[in-house]
Parts: C-alpha cells; sequence; structure tokens
C-alpha cells in the first residue's frame, strides 16, 4: 500500500524502498556479439490486435476493427517483410489475442519467431488488485504454451507498465528476460533490492516504438501522426548509435500500427539501411537475453 504521506513528506527508508525495486544492475553487453558483430538488432511486434479497446470496456465495433486489422493486414505484412529478409523476431501477445487469433501465433511460432507474455487483456498491471497480476501472468503463459506449442521464456509487460509486484511475479515464474524497463540501452541484469536476480532486462524505449509517432484516438485532443519518412530517419539514428557503440538496437511496433501501406516501406528501408552495415546480428529478444547472460558468466 502507498504511504499516504506526500512524496516530500516520504521518510528516506520509504522512497529508497520505491526506487530499489528492478533496479538496473551490472550491464550484460558483452564484448562482442555472435559471429564477430558489431551489433544486435532485436525487431519485435507487440500483437495487441483486439484487446486494447477490450482492456477499456470499449465494445465498439469501429474501435475492436481497428485491431482486427493487426491480424488481417499487419501481421501478414510483417510475416512476408521477415521472410524476405530471412530475419526472425519477438512478438509480444496477449493471452485474449492468442484465444482470439490461435492461427496467427501457430504460423509465427513455425517461422521461427519468438512468443512472449504480454498480459491476459492488455491490462495495466498498476491498476489491479492484489493478486490479480499473478494469476492473469501465470494464467497468460499457460495460454500461449497452448497454442504455440512452447513455454514462453520473456515478458513486456502490456505498455510497460510494471508494477511493485512484477519482478517477483517474472522470478516466481523462472523467466530469463523482461523488456519492459528502461534504464539503459544496453541489456542489463535486475537487481531486486539491491539481490541480483539473474534475471536479463533488454531495455525498450519510447523514442523506438511505432506507437507514439503513429497512434490515433478518435475521441482524445491529442492526435499524433508523423510522417513515416520523419520516423525512418529517428529509427535510423537511433540504429546508428548501437552501432557505433557496439550495442543493441532494440526495436518495438505493433502490426496494427506498423501494418499500414504507407508505413511497412519504413520498416523496409529500416532492414535495408540495417543490412547495408557490416557486423550486424539479427536475433530475437530470447536469442539475445541468452547469449548476454552466458557471456556475462
Amino acid at each position: 500500500m502507498a504511504d499516504p504521506k506526500k512524496p516530500w513528506e516520504w521518510p528516506e527508508d520509504y522512497w529508497r524502498t520505491a526506487i530499489n525495486r528492478a533496479r538496473a544492475g551490472r550491464s550484460l553487453k558483452p564484448h562482442c556479439w555472435p559471429g564477430g558483430a558489431r551489433c544486435a538488432v532485436a525487431l519485435s511486434f507487440d500483437s495487441d490486435h483486439d484487446t486494447t479497446p477490450l482492456r477499456d470496456g470499449d465494445e465498439s465495433p469501429m474501435r475492436i476493427s481497428q485491431g482486427q486489422y493487426g491480424n488481417r493486414q499487419g501481421v501478414p505484412r510483417i510475416r512476408r517483410l521477415l521472410d524476405r529478409h530471412s530475419i526472425r523476431a519477438s512478438f509480444y501477445v496477449p493471452a485474449v489475442t492468442a484465444l482470439i487469433y490461435p492461427d496467427e501465433q501457430r504460423a509465427l511460432a513455425d517461422e521461427g519467431h519468438e512468443i512472449g507474455i504480454h498480459s491476459w487483456i492488455h491490462e495495466a498491471n498498476t491498476s489491479l488488485p492484489p493478486g490479480v497480476e499473478r494469476e492473469l501472468t501465470l494464467r497468460s503463459a499457460d495460454v500461449l504454451e497452448k497454442v504455440s506449442g512452447r513455454r514462453p521464456v520473456g515478458i513486456r509487460t502490456a505498455s510497460w507498465d510494471f508494477s511493485v509486484d512484477t519482478m517477483g511475479i517474472i522470478e516466481e515464474m523462472g523467466l530469463l528476460y523482461d523488456s519492459s524497463l528502461m534504464g539503459d540501452d544496453e541489456p542489463y541484469e535486475l537487481v531486486d533490492s539491491g539481490r541480483p536476480t539473474g534475471v536479463v532486462e533488454l531495455p525498450p524505449e519510447w523514442i523506438r516504438d511505432d506507437a507514439p509517432y503513429f497512434m490515433f484516438v478518435r475521441f482524445s485532443g491529442l492526435r499524433p501522426y508523423t510522417p513515416p519518412s520523419s520516423v525512418l530517419e529517428i529509427f535510423k539514428a537511433e540504429f546508428d548509435g548501437a552501432y557505433a557503440e557496439g550495442g543493441l538496437f532494440l526495436l518495438t511496433m505493433h502490426p496494427h500500427i506498423i501494418g499500414h501501406r504507407s508505413r511497412m516501406p519504413l520498416l523496409e528501408a529500416l532492414v535495408e539501411y540495417i543490412k547495408g552495415h557490416d557486423g550486424v546480428w539479427f536475433a530475437t529478444h530470447e536469442e539475445v537475453a541468452r547469449y548476454c547472460k552466458d557471456e556475462a558468466g
């Protein structure tokens, strides 16, 4: 339970407890990537599909249809692109998405892509009653295993909403990695209250996410839209920084957002740009996490 005092009234032990949950620990950036590669590239897609309006209690057929677009057009276009370039990616899938579109998840798994945990119905963990997050996360893993044929080893919380209980749930489940926190550019070990957990963090960032640039909410006063050419420029700059530092370039996208006709050429151009550099290793998040953990010892 949160302290009823105002933040400026918190005693030191309270705010220190707050900042030390799921803290960034030792860097897990390896000295080099597999095969002597200079940079690792991990492409990921959050297959929210119909779950975002459902999470909000919105039964509007219009809003739900926007999510269905991710299955009907977004994922097929993404699959074709990844196949053309022989790239394996990571797909983070709410359990309800997997139940609505099981054939999509099976096809992705059969093609060698990773299926990771991404909530039950895209719920916000920090708004759940005590104990509910654990039950939903465990149930989600069971659904994804049943649908895809393989137990997930990684998690990305919906909207990167990481509660005070999430770290304990990740450890209890024995997950290899999380991809929800933003304490670094490079992989690091998560530390809980000063204790190294052995869990790898693969940090995302809103800069490297398609949603802030393209998301459109009809009844919101904020309707961001950025030209795909400008988003390509930002993503290329982020890759250039990772390549210069010999690090990790992790990109988060959404099939119902990136999958549109005017935006897929952005992704194609980015992949071609990256492949124009020597020493680039494309990998799933699981492959990156395992390699970093093994190299760190």
